[in-house]
């Protein structure tokens, strides 16, 4: 022991060189012959921040810097529990044979650090330093600069809010004087209608007769029979006669009624724009008082969420909409009362020019729908007789079919009957020959005629039975056009010879 006192277990003369596998000279023992010197204790149990060093023994723990350890994004420092450099680790020593006493010896390796790391260390701790101070300068920097934004932006915020109040007090002064202007000119109007009324009370007895006149040529055409039953221009003349007729008579009517109707809405736009008018010195008052305060009045007060309290009901296109609708529901009513005033000097004159004009175009379209329909019977009657020559025809050309194909019957006789024959042939007589080869054609060309003229007969009859049921269609087509052209002719024309109601122009 006494050899070994003063002397490092690093010291090259401690115990000599040593060769490794490799034959290099080494100094200290390897990783694997000290682990199987020793074992590990565990036994000690710790905390698990503490538990960093190598040895795990108490009185060593690794706390060198964990009591300033923090723990942000990017650290600022680092805890140093073993060396920095990958090539001052124990394994990178060279394998030397360590005697066993000095084991308390060799366990301080484990725990020590190199002068890299400390300056490593150090530098760290400098940067820390001044990446906080940097940021720390910002932040000051920052907020007087955000304290001077907040006040400046503040200020025009109010200045803004106090010039849009004196803009919107501007617009409700100019829409509250439209609403008193068209206030006025609705009064006015009301005073004239009264005197117009009493012209609303004339002439819906006339337009009877042409109404009846109309509607019996309608209930006339429902006589009509099978295909001449159609919706034609005829029909839609007298269904827009018949319409026209009515909405004439619902016009006159209507007339009537809106003239006391149109009172009631006259006073119910005046309403609605005194009412606007009422709401617009209200909201005048408010705005006004909002516009005058400043932050040194009095009556201002905290109100702690009164900004998420939104009750209001309209924006301002909405708002500027409200007023202009209301003007312009005034205005309509004043336009219509005006045009009733005049409407009442015309509707007589107007409705029986429409009814007399249609009355004409009814009466035009009858006498072409009877030169058609007339037209129309000529040209059944012409094929009638046409399907009745060719319906003759067809009978003669069904008689020829049949008589060919009764002549095929004794030719088809004569080849089968030789073909039997000529199969009674003895041994090699039996041969197939160009007149075995002739037969059997001609059989075949016999049979195919037949089929041939059988089906042209099944076409020929079908034929037949279609002339046979044109005719009949032909015929009672005929029939109809006839009943067609009595009504048409003799009863709706009969009765449209003179318009009904003759055109006058009332006086008032």
């Amino acid at each position: 022991m006494e050899t070994f006192m003063g002397h490092t277990q690093t010291a090259s003369y401690l115990t000599g060189p040593k060769f490794g596998g490799s034959g290099a000279p080494t100094f200290l023992p390897s990783i694997s012959t000290m682990q199987s010197s020793y074992k590990a204790y565990d036994a000690y149990p710790a905390p698990s921040p503490l538990r960093r060093s190598l040895t795990t023994l108490p009185w060593r723990p690794s706390t060198y810097y964990q009591t300033a350890q923090v723990n942000p994004s990017t650290a600022v420092t680092k805890s140093l529990p073993e060396p920095l450099g990958y090539t001052n680790q124990l394994s990178e020593l060279d394998s030397i044979k360590v005697p066993p006493v000095f084991v308390a010896a060799r366990s301080a390796l484990y725990t020590r650090y190199t002068p890299n790391d400390w300056s490593h260390s150090n530098n760290s701790n400098y940067m820390a330093s001044d990446r906080v101070r940097s940021s720390a300068e910002r932040l000051r920097m920052d907020t007087a600069r955000l304290c001077l934004e907040t006040a400046d932006k503040t200020v025009r915020t109010q200045t803004d809010v106090g010039k849009r109040l004196g803009e919107r007090i501007g617009d409700i002064q100019l829409w509250k004087t439209e609403v008193n202007h068209e206030t006025d000119n609705m009064i006015t109007e009301i005073a004239t209608l009264v005197e117009k009324k009493r012209i609303l009370e004339k002439a819906l007895q006339e337009t009877e007769n042409p109404l009846h006149i109309s509607q019996e040529c309608l209930y006339n055409r429902e006589k009509r029979q099978q295909i001449d039953l159609v919706h034609d221009q005829v029909e839609r003349e007298l269904i827009k006669e018949v319409d026209i007729i009515k909405r004439c008579q619902e016009k006159m009517r209507q007339t009537v009624e809106r003239a006391n109707m149109q009172l009631s809405l006259n006073r119910a736009a005046q309403h609605e724009l005194e009412k606007d008018s009422g709401n617009k010195i209200l909201a005048l008052n408010l705005d006004g008082t909002c516009h005058t305060l400043k932050n040194t009045s009095r009556g201002i007060n905290f109100h702690d969420g009164i900004q998420r309290i939104d009750n209001t009901l309209s924006v301002p296109e909405t708002w500027a909409k409200f007023s202009n609708d209301n003007i312009q529901r005034s205005q309509s009513e004043r336009a219509a009362s005006k045009q009733m005033r005049n409407e009442i000097e015309s509707v007589l004159n107007q409705c029986s020019n429409e009814m007399w004009s249609q009355w004409n175009g009814v009466n035009v379209g009858f006498n072409q729908r009877v030169q058609e329909t007339n037209e129309t019977r000529n040209k059944l009657q012409t094929h009638l007789s046409r399907v009745l020559q060719e319906t003759f025809d067809m009978e003669k050309n069904i008689e020829l079919l049949k008589k060919a194909i009764q002549d095929k019957e004794a030719p088809m006789q004569v080849a089968q009957t030789r073909l039997t024959t000529r199969t009674h042939r003895p041994n090699v007589e039996l041969c197939r020959d160009p007149v075995q080869h002739r037969l059997v054609e001609e059989v075949a060309e016999i049979t195919g005629t037949v089929e041939n003229l059988q089906a042209k007969l099944r076409q020929a009859e079908n034929a037949l039975q279609h002339l046979l049921r044109t005719k009949s269609t032909l015929e009672q087509d005929l029939s109809v056009k006839n009943n067609s052209l009595f009504i048409d002719r003799e009863k709706c024309l009969g009765m449209r010879k003179t318009f009904p109601m003759s055109p006058r122009i009332a006086s008032y």
